[in-house]
Parts: C-alpha cells; structure tokens; sequence
C-alpha cells in the first residue's frame, strides 16, 4: 500500500502540534507501508525513518503573494508527484487542496486528519487579511469531499459537524494524537534551567507554546498576577502571530515583571532535552488555551511527570483527568466562533485557583505527574494510533 502524506510542517521545520503529530505518526507509519512525505519548506534529508521525503518551497513568482496564496501555489506543485499513490493523506487547510485535487487528479482517495478548524480561529484575518477566506474555503472544499476525516478527539469531532453540517458524520472517525513516552521522560538534571536563569528550588509554573489568540497567554499572564510571590512563571514562548498581540503580551509581561521576580521568558524554540528538563522540574504545566482540538503539549508534560491545569475546552478533558493527572477549569465562551470567555476576569480567576490547589499541594503535585505519565503511557502510544490510522485507510481502499 502506498500512502503519499502531504502536510506543512515537518522536521526540522515543526512549530506546532500538527507537526509533531506528522513526524511521530510517519516515524510510526514508514515500517508499515510505503510512506512518502510531501513537506512544505526547504530542502531535507529525502530519508526519515524508511519514508521518502520531498520538500517544496515557495513557487517562483508567489515570493511577495498572501501567505494563504503562497500556500496554494505550493499545493499545486505538489499535484504531479502523487501520481502512482493508492490513498492521500494530508494535514491541516495548508496541504488539504492538494489531497483534494491530487485526489480528483489522479483517482485515489482523499483522507485529512484534522488538528484545527479555520472557521473556529477567526482571530487568524488579523494575520492573513483576505487570504483567511481564501483559507476557509479551501478547507471546507477538502472536507466536504473527503473520503474520511480523522478527528484527533471527541470534542474535534463535534466541532467537525458543527462547521460542516454537510459531511457525513459516518466519515468523521477518531484517532487520538500521541506521544512517544520513551523520548518524553522524567528528567532530574537542571542545567538547562541554570542556563536560562530559573531557579530549580522554586515551585514553578511552566508553559511552552505559541503565542497566538489560541493558547490564551494574556489570560495566564493575568492569572499569574494572582499567584504567591513565591511562585515562579517560566514562559517558553514562540513569537507572536501578530504585532497586536505581541504589544498585549510583552505589555503584561513588563507589567508582572515590575511587582514579582522569577518571571522568566525564553523565546524561541528550544532543543527537546531542554524543554524536557523545564517540563519536569516544573511543579505544574499551565494550558489556558480557549481553543484545542487536543494538545500534544499537555502530553509531553505528562509524560515528563507533570501536573497540568488546562482550561477545559476541545479535546483536552480526554486528555487531562480532573483531580487525577491535574485540574480542569470551566470556560464559558462565546458562541460565536471565537472562543472568548463569557467572563475573562472570572475565568482568570479560576485557572489562578486551580493553579494555587496544585502549588499548594506538592505531595499531591507529585501523585498528579505520576499518575499523567502512567496516562500517557497506557492511552496515547503511537504504535496503537498508527494501528487505528491503518484501519482508516484500509476502509476507505475497499
């Protein structure tokens, strides 16, 4: 069986948890079939783990063009070098025209899994202007016609139907995402916290992310107001999706860092092992995301033995147990798509309550990390999500 597997991110171009999910799962895959990789960006090593891997960078001509035009000039490159495959694959609105027309093209099936959904992040016109419509439309196009679509949760698979009423709800399966628990581990080193100037002695906040509307970093940041001088917040941030909300969160950053010390932010994406050892010497990982379909980064901290409180939105309580492996904190939103709480200052509010519980605590800390890896260990392996993937594939080439 070939399998041809389109997506934008992938390594060593990764920032988010579609592309973790897209290296980890073809890592997986390449034993099983005859895997090859379509990849958005600069040239690679044409090997990874047995698949073949081919890059594409931007057409000459679309340098200057809309980023969601750039995109779709991209997916039309990839078209001819489908020929041949048994089944399409792709990952998120970047790569899902170019299964859909591959798909008509060359006579194959479609599949896409889903990690996001356009209509659910209208935050992204600030970034993309016209061209989030242009967005849309591809990615309702690709689902309306898809011959399955893999949703990473429940709660992704809700909102999948919700925004396209018209697709077949019998074609909308879920696959979990995953983590591998033999790379993510416990780590008791600190040197990468010496480095970055975080005390090791403090109880600790910890977040890794992107700083977008998503990952509600201006509602922790608020939270953290609330917290005991004591506490230490560690921010491995990525750079902000716009100068908008750049001036929001360096504005309250600057602000928290004028009535507390221990505020330390690292931009940039850091190494795996360093991200590790932040991870597990963190007393608790904090997510305030208002949107999450899953949350691979609550994953990873579980399964480097940390306690999480996370907002209790998409697919994360599938995730997160309640008293268990963490704390979940309700969040009304608005129904309008954007995801805004009802009431900010109260949701503000409960995630620095949660976030106090667990501080507070640090015998209960401790039973919440073991318990979350021994979760991520049991449920989340991605042997058992390629397995799944598989079948998902076999059922549509019948």
């Amino acid at each position: 069986m070939r399998i041809d597997m389109v997506t934008k991110e992938f390594p060593p171009e990764i920032y988010g948890g579609a592309g973790v999910h897209v290296a980890e799962l073809s890592r997986v895959l390449a034993g099983r079939l005859d895997l090859r990789v379509h990849a958005f960006g600069e040239a690679r090593d044409s090997d990874y783990h047995g698949a073949t891997v081919s890059s594409y960078g931007i057409p000459r001509g679309l340098e200057d063009a809309n980023a969601a035009v750039r995109t779709l000039g991209t997916d039309l490159a990839i078209l001819p070098n489908l020929a041949g495959t048994d089944l399409i694959h792709t990952h998120t609105w970047y790569a899902n025209l170019a299964g859909h027309l591959g798909g008509l093209l060359h006579g194959v099936p479609h599949i896409l899994s889903a990690h996001s959904l356009e209509p659910l992040r209208p935050w992204k016109a600030e970034q993309l202007g016209g061209g989030y419509r242009v967005s849309t439309w591809a990615e309702a196009t690709a689902y309306s016609s898809a011959a399955a679509v893999i949703a990473v949760s429940e709660g992704m698979r809700r909102d999948i139907l919700a925004a396209y009423p018209d697709v077949d709800p019998e074609r909308v399966r879920v696959v979990h995402n995953g983590i591998d628990t033999e790379l993510w581990t416990p780590q008791t080193g600190v040197e990468a916290l010496e480095r970055h100037g975080i005390d090791p002695r403090r109880p600790t906040v910890a977040f890794v992310g992107r700083v977008t509307r998503q990952k509600g970093v201006p509602h922790l940041l608020r939270a953290a107001a609330q917290l005991d001088p004591e506490v230490q917040l560690v921010l491995c941030a990525g750079s902000a999706d716009t100068l908008e909300l750049a001036a929001e969160v360096n504005s309250l950053i600057a602000e928290l860092q004028s009535t507390r010390d221990g505020v330390v932010v690292i931009e940039g994406m850091l190494p795996r092992a360093e991200i590790m050892q932040i991870l597990s010497q963190a007393t608790v990982f904090a997510c305030p995301s208002i949107y999450e379909p899953l949350g691979i980064v609550n994953l990873e901290a579980m399964a480097c033995g940390t306690a999480v409180v996370a907002s209790a939105v998409g697919g994360i309580p599938e995730v997160v147990q309640d008293g268990v492996t963490g704390r979940l904190v309700p969040l009304a939103q608005a129904s309008d798509g954007t995801g805004t709480p009802v009431d900010p200052e109260q949701f503000v509010r409960d995630f620095a309550a949660a976030l106090t519980s667990v501080l507070d605590d640090r015998q209960q800390a401790a039973r919440m990390g073991h318990a979350g890896r021994q979760r991520a260990i049991d449920h989340f392996s991605w042997d058992a999500i390629a397995g799944r993937t598989v079948e998902v594939y076999e059922s549509v080439l019948r």
